[in-house]
């Protein structure tokens, strides 16, 4: 029975093997999510445009909910 060996790993052994696979998968993951930097495609006059519109669904969400027109 003592003949037999067990192939047995470890704690220290298993985390320092998770961790060194885990920072491999991070590292081949995240290589190919960086990409360029783009410049804003807004001019000044875009960017202070109005955005907001009181739309019909806008209005009745007023209405119902009794703020002042």
């Amino acid at each position: 029975m003592s003949d037999e060996k067990k192939a047995t790993v470890g704690r220290r052994d298993f985390l320092h093997k998770v961790g060194i696979g885990t920072v491999a998968a991070g590292a081949t993951l995240a290589t190919p999510l960086v990409g360029s930097a783009q410049a804003d495609s807004e001019n000044n006059d875009e960017k202070r445009k109005a955005r907001y519109k009181e739309s019909d669904h806008v209005k009745a969400y007023y209405r119902v909910n009794r703020y002042p027109a």
